[in-house]
């Protein structure tokens, strides 16, 4: 009863819903009509803080670099980074958001991008994906997998001799937003983490072990991003996700502008850690 409630009012109220009486799902509609903005700003609020570290890092380029997003989900990044001129192929285990990321990339008019349905446990299977990219991202994704250390094994060699990974993932020392982040966690895949995170000692080892050399470790996903986070997540309980996001989206410019003040001043732990490391082996 009160999830109808829920949907009637969102029906009535929420601007997205009054302009798109059909109930099309809501990502779609704002790719389309927002284009590629609208895959970092729809979902989960750190999403944004992941894509400005990469941004950073990742710039435009003309040269048709070679790049590999390893668990792209619905391909917001890996189109992100075609569209700045880098040759991007987006590979994740479930057929339906391959399909999606599949459907978006001509709507955002992405070039030189492709996807491929692989599970991410058995990349090295995918011989012909060996020694084939200059850089590699794997956004939140390997706190998924159990065998982390062959993950990273299969992602090194993936890269070409010099090649680069860029790699987020929660932080093992962050504070819960909500109380499930403290877990407990999964001792099976099934899509839920099955570890708290990471600490720079887990991340080093990882690489050392890969044939790997990490070249610097920072941290993304401040004070005001976690609360902004925080708040979704509440509103959502109560007055459902449709209009949370339209209550919570005018203050999602702050965390950007505010959060590394903030941060620093109060030494609140950032949610994610962030790798960057290139292939020696």
């Amino acid at each position: 009863m009160i999830r109808n409630r829920h949907v009637k009012l969102c029906r009535l109220y929420c601007p997205l819903c009054v302009l798109n009486p059909r109930g099309i799902d809501m990502s779609d509609w704002l790719v389309r009509f927002v284009g590629f903005p609208a895959t970092l700003l729809h979902g989960d609020t750190l999403v944004l803080d992941r894509w400005l570290w990469l941004a950073q890092r990742l710039r435009k380029t003309s040269t048709s670099i070679k790049l590999l997003d390893v668990g792209c989900g619905s391909g917001g990044f890996t189109i992100g980074l075609a569209k700045r001129g880098y040759k991007a192929l987006g590979i994740d285990y479930s057929e339906k958001v391959i399909q999606k990321a599949s459907k978006r990339a001509p709507i955002i008019n992405a070039p030189a991008i492709d996807f491929r349905v692989v599970d991410v446990r058995l990349l090295d299977n995918e011989q012909d994906l060996a020694n084939q990219f200059d850089a590699l991202i794997c956004m939140e994704n390997i706190e998924h997998i159990l065998n982390d250390q062959k993950l990273m094994k299969d992602m090194a060699k993936c890269l070409r001799l010099g090649g680069k990974l860029y790699l987020s993932t929660p932080n093992y020392h962050f504070r819960a937003i909500t109380k499930g982040d403290n877990g407990p966690f999964s001792t099976v895949e099934d899509g839920g983490h099955v570890r708290r995170g990471y600490t720079d000692e887990d991340l080093t080892r990882l690489c050392t072990n890969s044939g790997l050399v990490v070249d610097c470790i920072s941290y993304c996903s401040g004070f005001l991003s976690q609360k902004t986070t925080w708040l979704l997540r509440r509103l959502t309980d109560v007055i459902g996700y449709k209009i949370a996001w339209v209550l919570v989206l005018p203050l999602r410019i702050f965390p950007p502008l505010l959060d590394p003040i903030i941060t620093s001043v109060t030494h609140w732990p950032e949610f994610s850690i962030c790798l960057e490391a290139h292939r020696n082996a």
